[in-house]
């Protein structure tokens, strides 16, 4: 047995078993070694049932009495009832029910003994359990088992009393988890392993060696061994992250550029004719990167800041620096090229649309600007008409994108088709970047012998220790002020018994000719057959009760992710152009569309969205001088979720928001650990700036040193095999 070890030739496992692991992502003895526990129980709370209160969550060791299969009374959803004892009272029992899970029956017949966890209900005499989780155990844990440091300093000579809890698939439980792992450990494998961290840097952070965290994280003596083992394991997650970022930041500096050099003062009548006087980050964002343009290696920023602050005005001075810059002297007027990708059809044709505005003035010196989506091609200016644009085949588009003719375009992940070839490409843009995988921007930055420049943009609310570690290879630049004239947004937390007079608030707004947004979670009703389906509002029935009881004398749309792009299009120039006067929408709204006249939004199911999207949705609303009103529909009664609500009315702006939801609920619920390619435990310790400041710092003092590794072989595996498993999505 070694670390490569699969577990199908490892243990006897069933088909349920294989699948479970399957779903895991678990295939070999290292896989699950590295499946690292979410919580730990104690023994020492485990109670009887009926000492559990009402609304509590709790586990119990219970013997299964009977089990029934049947339908409920009035849906007649197939239903699993069960009577069990509890095992440390025998007096005491317990129900459960589960919903569309017949198979619970066979898995668990009359006499099994199993941990049941769920909340607990006690509405009738007895407390009941509501699609509970639960699994069959071989004894009730007085104590999970002896110290595996024995004969070591550590070991006490006595039992522990917690044990772990992992995160499970159906037909793997954390019980299973737990006692493979404990073979696993006994085959003596950890005797084999080597530390990839080098030995000093363990030593400087007083972080465990490998085998200790192994032993810590899955079988603690005590929570400090664990939390011990977690802090080590989030360092090194962190740790290789960085080795990758500041290595690809060394080699992206290695490549040739070209040399864009212009000043504030070369764009100054560029400046002079924006919609709005330039704020003064806007400015130190744009010295920022006009002063990389200058120094002969790509560029390579990421531009942060919340809807409204000015990104794409950033984005336009500095492709008109590039533009405007001639190739070199011989080859006379301007040769260089600018490529703008965007997450979406909608979001594209709106930058087009203000680049359009920002460029129009230089159609008499040949400034081309090209769209190209999946839905067809576009160039400005046209022929017939100089100040508007005309459709044009693709063929052509990607002509004049060859030829150089197109100094400008615009587009969807359309841009990084091989059909698409740049004569000079000079300066890449991509809006939301964590959007796009790391292969699809390596493909737009690397179109050319001559690497481009690169500005990465979000209005996605990041914490800094989160953009440190998953943007490690870019420089930050923020922009945390707003264009003067815009008011703070009003936003109310809206209970269910004001709803109605919100409605008539709202009513006196949309009859001033203002314009709504409402956003749903769900775009269709929930099956009412599917067990645990959210009753939230959809999209098409909300729209259709308020176009029936609340709002009949205004127009109401519908606009959701499963539309056609040309339906969405249709939908969204009526909305612009005031043929609308409410959009009942998804969150597909949530990225770049920009209505001025719409400024009051209303968001359903509120505590269903994590703050960050709550906070770029109400940025919708924050496009004109109008004033603009957020108003958060939420149901839940819970304290928590209303401060957590509270905070987003509360916050300055974004990253304020961004750091609170980061303490609060976590980097993983923030955004999702799955999103960012990064584990559960790493994301635990992005809250921890010192821990990712020393990851950080150790990462680059070994690029420097010694970049390719040649002294640090365990490192150099790690890094070249990590190469294509990290995206950062």
């Amino acid at each position: 047995m070694d670390i490569n070890s699969t577990l199908v030739n490892t243990f006897r496992l069933v088909d349920t078993q294989k699948a479970g692991l399957k779903r895991l992502k678990i295939v070999t003895i290292g896989d699950l070694l590295y499946h690292f526990p979410f919580r730990y129980g104690d023994t020492a709370e485990i109670r009887s049932t009926d000492s559990a209160q009402d609304g509590e969550e709790g586990t119990f060791y219970c013997i299964v009495l009977k089990t029934e299969a049947r339908k409920a009374w009035k849906s007649k959803v197939p239903m699993t009832e069960a009577t069990l004892r509890d095992a440390l009272n025998e007096n005491s029992k317990i129900k459960a029910f589960w919903f569309n899970q017949p198979y619970i029956t066979k898995m668990f017949p009359e006499g099994t003994l199993v941990r049941i966890q769920g909340k607990v209900s006690r509405k009738d005499k007895n407390p009941t359990l509501s699609n509970p989780k639960i699994e069959k155990v071989d004894k009730v844990p007085i104590a999970v088992g002896s110290s595996l440091f024995a004969n070591s300093p550590d070991d006490k000579g006595e039992n522990h009393n917690l044990f772990p809890v992992y995160p499970e698939a159906q037909g793997i439980t954390s019980n299973w988890m737990y006692h493979a792992i404990v073979k696993i450990f006994k085959s003596g494998i950890l005797e084999k392993l080597e530390d990839p961290i080098p030995n000093q840097i363990l030593k400087k952070y007083n972080l465990p060696s490998l085998k200790t965290a192994l032993i810590w994280i899955h079988t603690p003596l005590k929570e400090k061994d664990g939390e011990s083992a977690r802090k080590r394991f989030a360092f090194e997650e962190m740790f290789f992250i960085q080795l990758r970022k500041q290595k690809d930041k060394l080699l992206w500096k290695d490549q040739d550029a070209f040399i864009i050099d212009k000043s504030l003062d070369n764009i100054a009548d560029f400046m002079e004719r924006l919609p709005f006087k330039p704020t003064f980050a806007q400015e130190k964002a744009i010295r920022h990167i006009l002063d990389d343009f200058k120094r002969g290696h790509p560029m390579s920023r990421l531009l942060e800041g919340d809807v409204g602050s000015g990104k794409t005005a950033v984005a336009a001075a500095t492709a008109y620096a590039v533009i405007t810059t001639a190739r070199n002297a011989k080859q006379g007027p301007a040769g260089l090229q600018v490529a703008y990708m965007a997450p979406t059809e909608i979001l594209a044709k709106q930058h087009y649309e203000s680049f359009i505005k920002y460029f129009e003035h230089l159609k008499d010196q040949n400034v081309n600007i090209g769209l190209i989506t999946g839905a067809g091609c576009r160039k400005f200016p046209s022929k017939i008409d100089p100040k508007s644009w005309t459709d044009i085949s693709r063929t052509q588009l990607l002509k004049w994108v060859a030829s150089g003719e197109i100094q400008v375009l615009i587009g969807t992940h359309a841009l990084i088709q091989k059909t698409v070839q740049f004569k000079h490409l000079a300066f890449v843009i991509i809006d939301e970047q964590h959007r796009f995988g790391t292969g699809q921007r390596q493909k737009l930055t690397t179109k050319n012998h001559i690497t481009p420049h690169l500005l990465s943009m979000t209005a996605t609310p990041i914490p800094r220790t989160l953009a440190l570690t998953i943007y490690g290879d870019l420089d930050l630049t923020l922009l945390d002020q707003m264009p003067a004239g815009r008011k703070p947004i009003i936003t109310e937390i809206v209970t269910p018994n004001k709803r109605d007079d919100t409605y008539k608030e709202i009513r006196e707004r949309l009859n001033e000719g203002r314009q709504l947004y409402v956003i749903c979670p769900r775009i269709d009703e929930p099956d009412p057959l599917k067990a645990l389906a959210l009753n939230v509002k959809s999209v098409k029935e909300e729209a259709k009760r308020l176009k029936a009881k609340v709002f009949p004398e205004f127009q109401i749309a519908i606009l959701h992710s499963k539309m056609k792009p040309d339906e969405k299009e249709v939908v969204m120039k009526d909305f612009t152009d005031g043929k609308t006067n409410i959009l009942c929408a998804t969150s597909v709204v949530e990225v770049g569309v920009n209505v001025p006249n719409a400024t009051i939004i209303i968001i359903e199911g509120g505590e269903r969205f994590g703050l960050a999207q709550l906070h770029q949705l109400r940025g919708r609303v924050v496009r004109s001088t109008h004033q603009a009103y957020c108003y958060v529909f939420a149901d839940a009664k819970g304290q928590k979720t209303y401060d957590r609500l509270r905070a987003l009315k509360q916050a300055k702006n974004g990253f304020e928001l961004a750091e609170y939801d980061l303490a609060q609920r976590g980097a993983g619920e923030l955004y999702g650990a799955r999103q960012w390619g990064i584990s559960d435990v790493a994301m635990e310790g992005i809250k921890n700036l010192k821990l990712v400041e020393a990851a950080r710092t150790e990462a680059l003092e070994l690029v420097e040193k010694d970049s390719n590794f040649k002294n640090f072989p365990l490192i150099k595996e790690r890094v070249e095999s990590a190469a294509e498993a990290i995206h950062f999505e």
